[in-house]
């Protein structure tokens, strides 16, 4: 019988001061007064409706993403992690990160957040150039990034992360190192350096923006900067990831390593492991993504816990299961043990050997002992490695024995 995995939990705060043009997050621009302590309220009743299923499972992190949760005040923050602790069973050294952007800390409010609990913060830098923070739409410059992890280093708060795009509008190679290295001097434990893509829906899909890289000027981009990161003294462990010793994000691997994690909150997503007879079942579950919806749907105790419009809770099929393990698990750097997939998925490793050899004799995976993982080949063509184990009707997973 497998064990069930790690459990995490999201929390979404969906509000923004301005919505930038390339993000295509559950995001909204704030109209009139934040409504602070009715969301936290609701959060609170999300949760309540979540907690039949815990039975008691420890909770290994806990993540505050958005949208722009340093919007809400260390106050606000306190009495959620207070009255998540008091219904959590939550681990000892458990790993607590609060996204924040620079534009929107107060001088003092990192101090707070520490004392409400907060163990690590993400704070979306995206640049350093003050045309390209203005054609991202950022509502801080330069300055406000450095004054912010001053903030946090004088507050306790020594684990952070620094978000830091590359591919920008007409971005020179020299542009993007001068961008590396200045989030490099504030030596950050932990920096997040992905590409800008254009995804739909969002205003650059409708308009993109003069001067984007194609795929040789990228290329060229990401190894320069691949390089300086790792001569920094950054270790990349995910496709987007880099960090010092001791400064990988245990949240994001908890997703990474097909863990499971409570979604709560307007747009969250939450993906869930159980026993039943025997067998591993999981089920994939969304929030209602408009904030008033979501207000409105757990205005009082007496919230439904049935389906509502725009939520939704589903059960994964075994003939998704694997594909999904490997969607995440294949960014991983050091990828997967191979007993992982049956103990996170109940997938046999018959179902799919036949695509792990192929993709093996194609150069996209090598193994490495007992695990298994993306070659350096195969990590820049991610997409076409995944692409072989997209399920089919003929390829059919089967519960482990």
């Amino acid at each position: 019988m497998p064990d069930l995995p790690p459990l995490s939990l999201y929390l979404h705060f969906p509000w923004c001061v301005r919505k930038c043009p390339y993000c295509d997050f559950n995001s909204h621009a704030l109209q009139g007064a934040l409504p602070e302590a009715e969301y936290v309220d609701a959060l609170l009743r999300d949760l309540t409706l979540q907690l039949s299923a815990v039975q008691g499972r420890v909770v290994q992190s806990i993540f505050m993403g958005g949208g722009t949760p340093s919007l809400f005040s260390p106050a606000a923050i306190e009495r959620l992690l207070l009255q998540l602790r008091a219904r959590l069973a939550l681990a000892s050294d458990a790993e607590i990160t609060l996204e924040a952007n620079p534009g929107t800390i107060e001088r003092g409010q990192f101090s707070g957040y520490r004392r409400a609990g907060i163990t690590r913060v993400s704070l979306g830098a995206q640049s350093f150039a003050p045309a390209q923070l203005q054609r991202l739409g950022r509502i801080h410059d330069a300055g406000e990034i450095a004054r912010a992890v001053a903030e946090l280093r004088a507050s306790g708060l020594h684990n952070f992360n620094l978000d830091l795009m590359y591919g920008l509008p007409q971005q020179t190679l020299a542009q993007a190192l001068e961008d590396l290295e200045q989030a490099i001097a504030l030596q950050p434990p932990h920096l997040s350096h992905y590409q800008l893509s254009i995804e739909p829906g969002t205003v650059f899909a409708g308009r993109p923006p003069a001067g984007l890289p194609d795929s040789d000027h990228a290329a060229e981009l990401q190894a320069a900067c691949q390089d300086k990161l790792a001569q920094s003294g950054y270790a990349q462990y995910e496709i987007s990831a880099y960090a010092k010793a001791g400064a990988r994000c245990r949240h994001n691997l908890n997703y990474w390593q097909f863990g499971d994690y409570l979604g709560v909150g307007a747009g969250a997503h939450g993906k869930f492991s159980a026993l039943r007879q025997g067998a591993l079942v999981m089920t994939r579950s969304t929030r209602t993504r408009d904030p008033r919806r979501y207000l409105a749907q757990f205005a009082s105790d007496q919230a439904a816990a049935g389906p509502t419009p725009g939520s939704e809770q589903r059960v994964v099929v075994m003939q998704e299961r694997a594909f999904e393990f490997l969607l995440n698990a294949l960014r991983l750097v050091e990828g997967f043990e191979q007993a992982q997939l049956p103990e996170r998925t109940g997938v046999e490793w018959s179902s799919i050997a036949a695509d792990i050899e192929r993709a093996r004799r194609l150069g996209l995976l090598e193994q490495r002992g007992t695990r298994w993982a993306a070659s350096p080949r195969g990590l820049n063509f991610l997409n076409d490695l995944l692409a072989l184990f997209l399920p089919r009707p003929s390829n059919r997973a089967r519960l482990k024995a």
